[in-house]
């Protein structure tokens, strides 16, 4: 469960870098949801924070400017002429998977790949799986964050039962507000993280179709 006691002093730092720690209620079925909720949008949060790293060293390994916004295009048109009477290169995309495909001009003994052109293909396909991983949990999340969304009162009310005084009762609703809150903002950032990885697998699907 990713689920944290109340007052633990590693939640804000947690918060702070994307990740979600759900405060408990003492409702059983309702601490599972949001731990559920928790667990599945720090998946997806890894999954996107892979998929930048993975971005930013391709990026580097094409000597972009650092920071720069990463053209895919740009990164694999850099690749292909600087390889140019050495190797056929091109992305080739089945499904959701691409790969940089290298082919060597010319007939020959066929020889190791120089290490930035592996690194290049072992970049290339640590973007499209962590673009498919951020994806991929979008759809759970969203059904996650909704059913708890809408059953605001309702969770309130099994909230007030579950404490056995007043002060329970109001340290156990402020925990509530608080996990709808991460709920909410993880709602925000899933539809962010869905959109950047879609168009990273657009331009890549654009950019193998130009050249088949």
């Amino acid at each position: 469960m990713d689920l944290d006691q109340p007052g633990r002093p590693n939640a804000q730092i947690v918060k702070r870098i994307g990740r979600l720690v759900m405060r408990r209620m003492c409702v059983p079925d309702l601490d599972q949801r949001f731990s559920d909720m928790a667990e599945t949008f720090n998946e997806q949060h890894e999954g996107y924070e892979a998929m930048v790293r993975h971005i930013s060293n391709l990026s580097q390994s094409c000597g972009c400017p650092p920071n720069n916004t990463l053209s895919l295009d740009e990164c694999v048109g850099t690749i292909r002429d600087e390889h140019v009477t050495s190797y056929r290169i091109s992305l080739k995309m089945k499904g959701y998977d691409f790969t940089l495909n290298v082919v060597p001009v010319g007939e020959g003994e066929e020889k190791p790949l120089p290490p930035h052109l592996q690194l290049a293909q072992d970049e290339i396909k640590g973007i499209y799986e962590s673009a498919k991983v951020t994806i991929s949990k979008y759809t759970t999340l969203q059904e996650l964050t909704g059913w708890l969304l809408r059953n605001k009162d309702q969770m309130a009310e099994q909230v007030k039962g579950a404490a056995v005084n007043y002060q329970e009762q109001g340290r156990l609703n402020e925990n509530l507000e608080e996990n709808l809150k991460e709920v909410s903002r993880a709602k925000e950032l899933s539809l962010g993280y869905k959109q950047r990885a879609g168009e990273v697998l657009t331009d890549a699907a654009q950019i193998a179709g130009a050249y088949l």
